[in-house]
């Protein structure tokens, strides 16, 4: 089963993507684990791929995708696999598409988690992180028993400014941007499968089971 995985920053995709591949023995592949990993390694394309980062520019595609195919050639994708955070535009999707075509393969379902604007900013602006420790909060459902103390060490718990409503706000703005064409894109074809994550991640997960189920998947 060869899945993408698509949803805003704050959607709950990588916890639905851990949970998917937890249950059905796939591969979690995420693009920043894979520059992470090529970088530390000192591969040829980590090296290419640094000398971008390391000027502020943006990483080709070309590279990416080759970096991409690197890890889907390796063994714990043989049962299949979830890519997260790529593609994350259009060239990236068709680019996808006939670098798998090359191997008769191709992608089997997009995972679209659909999630209110609202929801993000109030699950997003309410995490709070131990300086110390690095252990996660959330004010609204997992507050300190102290305010602004860790639990566990003690440390300070600060909001990161990642998670600030005005880049939030930010973020969700450029998915969208680079987003829409994406979905439509995979809705053309066929393979959006959706799940709504305004309530919680159990039904969103049924939702996403119940599509995969009807295109024969699980």
């Amino acid at each position: 089963m060869k899945l993408i995985i698509l949803g805003a920053p704050g959607s709950g995709k990588g916890t639905t993507a851990g949970v998917l591949r937890e249950k059905y023995s796939l591969a979690h592949i995420s693009t920043g684990d894979i520059f992470r990993a090529n970088i530390k390694g000192g591969t040829p394309l980590g090296i290419e791929a640094k000398s971008y980062i390391d000027k502020g520019e943006l990483v080709p595609d070309s590279l990416t995708i080759s970096m991409v195919k690197d890890r889907l050639a390796e063994d714990d994708c043989k049962n299949g696999y979830i890519l997260d955070g790529f593609p994350r535009t259009l060239a990236q999707a068709r680019a996808l598409d006939d670098m798998l075509k090359e191997g008769g393969e191709s992608i089997d379902a997009v995972l679209s988690i659909e999630i209110e604007d609202d929801v993000i900013k109030q699950r997003v602006s309410g995490r709070r992180v131990c300086a110390k420790c690095g252990l996660s909060y959330n004010v609204d459902y997992k507050p300190t028993k102290v305010p602004g103390v860790c639990d566990d060490c003690g440390g300070e718990v600060y909001q990161r400014d990642d998670d600030k409503p005005e880049t939030v706000d930010a973020r969700l703005k450029t998915y969208y941007a680079n987003t829409s064409p994406l979905v439509e894109y995979y809705e053309n074809k066929g393979l959006i499968v959706s799940g709504n994550n305004n309530v919680n991640s159990k039904i969103c997960l049924e939702e996403l089971e119940a599509g995969l189920k009807a295109k024969g998947l699980i």
